[in-house]
């Protein structure tokens, strides 16, 4: 049987096969780790047991293992995503060197944007994020909170700095206030709903902007 050759390189019916079946395996792995995520977003990743997720998936709980040598296996891939795909967001925004203002509304786009594709990893990294942390193979999950704190922090005080922002607020306590109004947004957000998450974001960043209150501001210090 002879093969036809393409651009100088030659396909045969053994290397087709093989590369679908690369394909269709990592489909497949892909499809466990989604499965995975749901379960430990609704029942928590203490409560889920591996036997779980192969009944999520319809397969025999040893074929799991195939993929996957445990289930923090699985949920170090899901969080690690979400927070590789954070981080690089937010440095995108700050390499732009636009000033603090228009950084920071970046960012609560960003953030505000990540609900839907990361719903299940933020909802785990809110309810197991202390279980996780105690395991070394999870320590990165401290370094990227810290790196994502340091990157909200430094941007408010550039903009305090450069006379944009309030200067008499506390920086780290206006990123913890911010960080939390945006990741609990996940237990009430719902897509479909009267806004999505641009709509969320433009919302937030009026309000953190421009405030509530009209008139004259009675809480600035003097």
């Amino acid at each position: 049987m002879t093969t036809r050759k393409n651009s100088g390189t030659t396909t045969t019916p053994a290397k087709r096969q093989r590369a679908t079946s690369s394909g269709s395996a990592s489909e497949r792995r892909d499809h466990l780790v989604k499965l995975a995520a749901e379960l430990f977003a609704r029942k928590g990743f203490q409560a889920t047991t591996v036997r779980e997720i192969a009944e999520e998936a319809g397969i025999l709980s040893g074929s799991l293992y195939h993929h996957f040598d445990s289930k923090e296996t699985i949920v170090d891939e899901v969080l690690s995503t979400f927070l590789d795909d954070l981080i690089a967001r937010y440095r995108a925004a700050l390499d732009t060197s636009a000033d603090a203002r228009t950084v920071l509304s970046e960012m609560v786009r960003i953030g505000f944007g990540t609900l839907e594709p990361h719903r299940a990893a933020i909802t785990v990294m809110q309810n197991d994020w202390n279980y996780l942390r105690q395991f070394e193979r999870f320590n990165y999950l401290v370094k990227a909170e810290d790196e994502v704190e340091q990157i909200w922090v430094s941007q408010i005080k550039a903009g305090q700095a450069a006379g944009l922002f309030r200067s008499d607020v506390d920086p780290k306590l206006t990123y913890r206030m911010i960080r939390d109004t945006i990741w609990v947004a996940v237990r009430w957000f719902r897509p479909g709903g009267r806004l999505n998450t641009s709509g969320l974001a433009e919302h937030y960043i009026t309000v953190l902007f421009d405030g509530l209150a009209t008139g004259e501001r009675t809480t600035q210090k003097g």
